[in-house]
């Protein structure tokens, strides 16, 4: 498949002040967060532990020692976060069920407690006019199904199948939006792979098992969604697929984005919509006498029909296939061909991550080209930045309102090429649990004072809200 490797982006846009203003009146704004990251209560009403509540107490994981055991309580805070939430005059709110609440230990029955809390939020959203948009699973995988072999095993995709036929068949006569799968990289080779995420393991034959069982699980999820659900739905699945652009126009270099593009996006894309995994990652693979535990069907199974496809972005990554320069960067060698990062100036947020609003125009019209006929949504996108309450309890953020003024005005030049994108959700709506950061990372549009739980909008929560009501007006 010819994909669009090139550097032809690579001008940013002019940012305007009237984004909004350049999208139809249906199209969809909205907020998200995921469950481990905001609710708390972590072993409160029936929860038992996740991989995440493990992990997050190995010495070292994570910065400070931080853990989810609180994080913004949202599990007791959920009404006024829901009103907080229609306040920004969203359409829709994306939210992840927490595996282990819902069915603790991921086997058997279910934890009446626990959903119960989900119903609550439903209700509570479609009471406000908020649309609820469900994702299944947000890398909170039950500590006792980590301990049964986790995503490398097989079986983890079955049991992931039966947890989302229990969420149907509570929620899904009023549930009509479901994502299977947030960020399968993530899960895949932050957490079997690097060990930089839960559970913290490091093997690459591993991280390549789970990925193909992650596919699979989505794929066997799809299928009982739509044969539990009780109404038409819409069923699909995120992906945090890789802006890999070549550090130069050498050969070498472009190789070097090609082998990252393979692995960070045609690896899940290919199977997904076209049934099949690329060759030339499967080759590699091979070469490093690693093989994909495909089984006959299976990539029947994970290419169920998607009625949308969620892309999740924050920057792009320019890669480099030569040996180290003068800049200091540490090559990386994977004992097949080099493929290393080469930082190209740009200014950065608090991760230092490269801003660079180009790559999400670029990505959403590559994906637009290469897979036609799904219809795209912006299922995360926004900025960790130092910010905190000034003197009068206010948060002028202006450099995160920087970064979504020019990342919808992408989203609008995507369009405008004729790419279906049909929505846009901000990441995220809280500051919260960053992961492996702890508490150290804020990319929230709302400033939370984790020791009194004070909700503050900060001005680009403002902003983001004035945007939404230029859209509507046409």
């Amino acid at each position: 498949m010819t994909t669009s490797l090139d550097r032809s982006s690579a001008s940013a846009p002019e940012p305007r002040s009237d984004a909004g203003s350049r999208f139809p009146v249906d199209f969809l704004w909205g907020v998200a967060t995921s469950a481990y990251q905001i609710e708390g209560a972590a072993f409160e009403d029936g929860r038992t532990a996740s991989i995440w509540d493990t992990f997050s107490r190995v010495p070292g994981a994570v910065h400070a020692g931080d853990n989810g055991d609180v994080a913004c309580d949202h599990y007791h805070r959920m009404p006024e976060d829901v009103d907080l939430i229609a306040g920004l005059g969203v359409d829709s709110y994306r939210f992840s069920l927490s595996w282990p609440r819902i069915q603790p230990g991921g086997r058997g029955a279910v934890n009446q407690r626990g959903i119960a809390f989900y119903d609550r939020l439903v209700d509570r959203l479609l009471e406000r006019g908020v649309l609820p948009w469900v994702t299944l699973y947000h890398w909170d995988l039950p500590q006792e199904l980590e301990d049964a072999g986790g995503w490398p095993a097989r079986d983890t995709a079955y049991r992931f199948a039966d947890f989302a036929e229990i969420a149907m068949n509570r929620l899904g006569d009023r549930v009509r939006w479901w994502t299977t799968l947030n960020e399968p990289w993530c899960s895949a080779v932050l957490g079997y792979d690097t060990g930089r995420h839960a559970p913290g393991r490091q093997d690459f034959g591993d991280s390549m098992a789970a990925v193909h069982h992650l596919l699979l699980g989505h794929g066997l999820a799809t299928q009982r969604l739509r044969e539990a659900a009780p109404e038409p739905i819409q069923v699909g699945i995120t992906l945090n697929t890789t802006h890999a652009l070549p550090a130069t126009d050498s050969d070498a270099d472009r190789a070097a984005a090609r082998r990252a593009d393979g692995f960070g996006t045609r690896i899940y894309t290919d199977p997904l919509v076209l049934g099949s995994y690329p060759t030339d990652v499967v080759d590699e693979l091979s070469a490093r006498g690693v093989h994909l535990p495909v089984q006959h069907g299976d990539l029947s199974v994970i290419a169920q029909p998607l009625d949308f496809l969620g892309v999740n972005y924050y920057t792009s990554h320019y890669f480099s296939g030569t040996a180290e320069d003068d800049s200091g960067v540490e090559a990386t060698a994977d004992g097949v061909a080099l493929t290393r990062l080469v930082p190209q100036g740009y200014p950065v947020t608090a991760m230092d991550w490269e801003i660079t609003p180009f790559g999400l125009t670029g990505m959403l019209t590559r994906l637009g080209a290469d897979y036609p006929g799904i219809p795209l949504y912006v299922t995360e996108n926004g900025a960790a930045f130092d910010d905190a309450p000034d003197q009068d309890g206010e948060v002028e953020d202006a450099d995160r309102t920087a970064y979504f003024a020019e990342h919808i005005e992408a989203v609008a030049a995507a369009r405008d090429a004729g790419t279906d994108v049909r929505g846009y959700f901000a990441w995220s709506l809280l500051d919260n649990f960053e992961w492996s950061y702890g508490y150290d990372k804020r990319f929230g549009i709302v400033h939370v004072d984790y020791e009194t739980q004070k909700r503050t909008v900060k001005q680009s929560g403002r902003w983001f809200r004035d945007n939404i009501r230029r859209s509507r007006q046409g």
